[in-house]
């Protein structure tokens, strides 16, 4: 009788335990990150009244006679599952679609978190505005004058430095391309300016000094009379400028000291591919291969150096690959088109904004047109992500059922991709929460009539003597 009671008891503080827990999911339904709890019950000891018997050659088996003592919390899991991603617009907010974790630091104590609703603190660092964390992934390097990221190397602070500068760079290569027309008419002797206007194709490209000030590069091919595949380019720096830009033009090693040519020879073979190119001092390029021609000239504003000049700037004209048709100059029969199309100096500009793509990879927008490597953010996987301990606050620490992190950039070793500008919402169903709570409730009113039915019986028995 007593056993029926205590079963009942332990039927009711269990069930209220799983209402909990129900509770606890419904309070979170509309928390970012959060994951769902359920609660698993199990039948608890038993008393054994007699035990079994084995079969005999008179009679069969008996089978054991056992009473159960009541049920108890088997265990309360955490159900990692994906929760639905909603697009929120703000760069800083990030979501994980797949498996993983962000990682967050308070000193050097590790949270892990599948709340990405990060935004930067007074210092440019990305950090849980909620509670100050700090997200965790690899700031870049500077490597040869190129940004790397070192994913090999510890995890450490994100810091997205906004408003710093990208100092300037001078141009050091400019690249041409497209067609000389062959039909274009040679210039005669003593020719007038209309015919020279038409023998002449010219070019005009902004090009950079170290100081970031800008150029006008300009660049004209005439035919060379009695050649029929044989063009002059004269270059020329700021044409329009009232003090002319001392320029110099050179191939391989030969000088680009003030006072050189600053004309050189562009050769094509009979099928109008680039056959190489010739400076004024008889230099040429090599027979195969780009083919490259120096150009220097003096970097107005500058200090002047111990000979009294001014500083001078080099940086090669590429007129493409010698017997290529892509990327390259050549001379058809069609319209003259040839132009520079790339250069690789820039202005000094500033961080006006970042983005962060599928990877983690944070990449700084800068105002003068170039984007830079700033970070990448880092993801956490654990062999048991269920071990994992709550600590409140959308966050996990490590336990000794959950496994070492595995630390890595998304998408290696099963994580998943993150998503910028979306959060990932709360995984907790609310029609699956209902129907748990109705027969959660079932269960403890089914428990209190146990009970109540043996304290019935017991009243019973304390009226016998009557």
């Amino acid at each position: 009788m007593m056993r029926s009671l205590y079963s009942g008891v332990a039927g009711l503080q269990n069930h209220q335990v799983r209402m909990d827990v129900l509770g606890n999911n419904i309070a979170n339904v509309n928390t970012t990150g959060f994951k769902k709890g359920r609660v698993n019950f199990q039948d608890l000891l038993y008393q054994q009244l007699s035990g079994a018997a084995r079969p005999t050659e008179e009679v069969g088996g008996v089978n054991p006679k056992e009473v159960g003592l009541g049920m108890l919390i088997a265990s309360i899991d955490t159900i990692h599952t994906q929760g639905s991603l909603q697009t929120t617009g703000v760069q800083t907010d990030l979501a994980i679609q797949g498996q993983g974790f962000f990682i967050l630091k308070n000193g050097e104590k590790s949270f892990y978190t599948r709340a990405g609703a990060f935004s930067l603190d007074r210092d440019g660092r990305l950090v849980n505005p909620a509670n100050g964390l700090r997200v965790q992934g690899w700031m870049a390097r500077d490597v040869e004058g190129t940004q790397r990221i070192d994913v090999s190397r510890d995890i450490e602070d994100l810091i997205i430095p906004v408003g710093s500068k990208d100092p300037a760079k001078a141009t050091t290569s400019v690249n041409f391309a497209c067609n000389l027309d062959k039909r274009t008419p040679e210039i005669p002797e003593n020719a007038g300016p209309a015919a020279i206007l038409e023998g002449t194709w010219g070019t005009e490209f902004k090009i950079y000094d170290n100081f970031g000030q800008e150029h006008i590069l300009r660049v004209d091919f005439t035919r060379v009379p009695g050649q029929n595949n044989s063009w002059q380019a004269t270059v020329v720096i700021d044409p329009e400028s009232p003090t002319p830009t001392r320029t110099a033009v050179a191939i391989g090693t030969g000088p680009t000291t003030p006072g050189a040519a600053n004309t050189f020879t562009v050769n094509f073979s009979n099928l109008g591919t680039l056959a190489g190119a010739v400076d004024a001092n008889g230099n040429a390029s090599a027979a195969e291969g780009d083919v490259n021609v120096r150009v220097a000239f003096d970097v107005l504003g500058s200090t002047p150096g111990p000979d009294g000049q001014p500083l001078r700037q080099e940086f090669n004209i590429n007129l493409g690959r010698i017997g290529s048709v892509v990327n390259t100059v050549t001379q058809f029969a069609e319209k003259s088109s040839t132009k520079a199309f790339m250069q690789d100096g820039y202005p000094m500009g500033y961080l006006e904004n970042f983005k962060i793509d599928q990877s983690g990879v944070i990449t700084g927008v800068y105002s003068n047109g170039t984007n830079r490597l700033i970070g990448q953010v880092a993801m956490a996987s654990f062999t048991n992500p269920m071990g994992l301990e709550k600590t409140g606050e959308n966050t996990y620490v490590v336990s000794n059922n959950s496994g070492l992190p595995n630390i890595s950039p998304s998408g290696i070793a099963g994580k998943g991709k993150i998503i910028a500008g979306a959060l990932e919402m709360s995984n907790v169903d609310l029609a699956e929460q209902f129907t748990d709570m109705i027969v959660t409730q079932r269960g403890f009113q089914a428990n209190s009539k146990t009970i109540q039915t043996s304290d019935q019986m017991l009243q019973e028995l304390l009226t016998l003597k009557r």
